[in-house]
């Protein structure tokens, strides 16, 4: 099945996608024939995971995204609609556990902020930086 909208790739961003789930959804959109940007915190990483899919012939950009620092999240935002206009998916799989679970009157709070910082307020950084995006494509979601 190709996922395109009979001219132009549909465009997608997933987050997280360097390894594990990202990469396996960041597989999957490609192999459907979408243009997909691999956010990664780590670059290198990042450019690693998107050269192996490259190299099975399939449309994928590494995108340096920390979905902790809003000034990474502009910046992809940036990157995303510099190279392709709009954005057809955006798929928010970063996050983190933060480790063994814990009693609450036993977890760190520092701990329980990284994992809400990724796990919840990532996902409304990314989603508001790139809605507008997402709104210029025909059926964006």
């Amino acid at each position: 099945m190709d996922d395109t909208n009979g001219t132009t790739p549909l465009t997608a961003l997933v987050t997280g996608a360097n390894k594990g789930i990202g990469f396996a959804i960041a597989r999957g959109l490609a192999e459907r024939g979408m243009t997909v940007l691999l956010g990664a915190r780590d670059p290198g990483l990042g450019e690693k995971a998107a050269a192996e899919l490259r190299d099975a012939g399939r449309d994928v950009r590494a995108v340096a995204l920390d979905v902790t620092d809003p000034a990474s999240v502009q910046a992809a935002a940036g990157r995303v609609a510099a190279e392709t206009g709009r954005l057809d998916v955006l798929v928010n799989n970063a996050g983190i556990s933060g480790g063994p679970v814990h009693p609450p009157d036993e977890a760190d709070l520092d701990v329980v902020r990284r994992v809400f910082d990724t796990n919840l307020f990532g996902v409304y950084r990314v989603t508001n930086a790139v809605l507008p995006l997402l709104r210029r494509a025909p059926a964006g979601r």
